[in-house]
């Protein structure tokens, strides 16, 4: 009985910092990128998503201009969002990838999605690290914090709970120390 009261608490926590984090910048740029991985029309596109004061900016290249739009429309949608700066490019070059290998690619691009995801899930969660001010992205499995950190035992917590995390290949550490 313990452990499941435990277990429901972490989740609970967990849920209620996700729901905190959602109206900052850092929150914005997370949910974005869930919601694009979870977009059957955009989710096998590299978008790059940043956000300052609640304001999205979609880069990438996209191969249609269906996706381009679509893209926009679900980080207009995204709650905390005032407005989108659009820098999304559409490839006019026919796709030389087969199926197999554009497959894969997209495969990847949800893998990316996915351990973004569970990195900011893991330094939303720990005490000892401010989640709220850092950003993660991840391309190819190699995952990048950018953001501010009160101390270096935040910033090594971090960087441990980031490469600790399934599928990430290597950690990319952009923390800036302001205490």
């Amino acid at each position: 009985m313990r452990k499941t009261t435990t277990t429901l608490f972490g989740l609970l926590l967990t849920v209620g910092l996700l729901i905190s984090c959602a109206e900052s910048d850092a929150g914005i740029t997370t949910s974005v990128k869930m919601r694009l991985a979870a977009d059957d029309t955009v989710k096998a596109y590299q978008i790059d998503v940043d956000t300052k004061d609640r304001v999205v900016s979609l880069s990438g290249t996209v191969e249609t201009q269906v996706a381009k739009e679509q893209a926009v429309k679900v980080a207009r949608e995204t709650s905390g969002v005032v407005s989108v700066m659009d820098n999304l490019t559409i490839n006019t070059t026919v796709p030389t990838t087969g199926v197999g290998e554009a497959a894969g690619r997209a495969g990847e691009i949800l893998g990316d999605a996915r351990m973004t995801s569970a990195v900011k899930t893991k330094l939303l969660a720990d005490a000892s690290v401010g989640g709220l001010k850092i950003d993660v992205d991840t391309k190819d499995g190699i995952v990048t914090l950018n953001g501010t950190v009160r101390s270096e035992a935040e910033q090594t917590q971090a960087l441990k709970l980031a490469r600790e995390t399934d599928g990430v290949k290597q950690v990319v550490d952009r923390l800036t120390l302001r205490p």
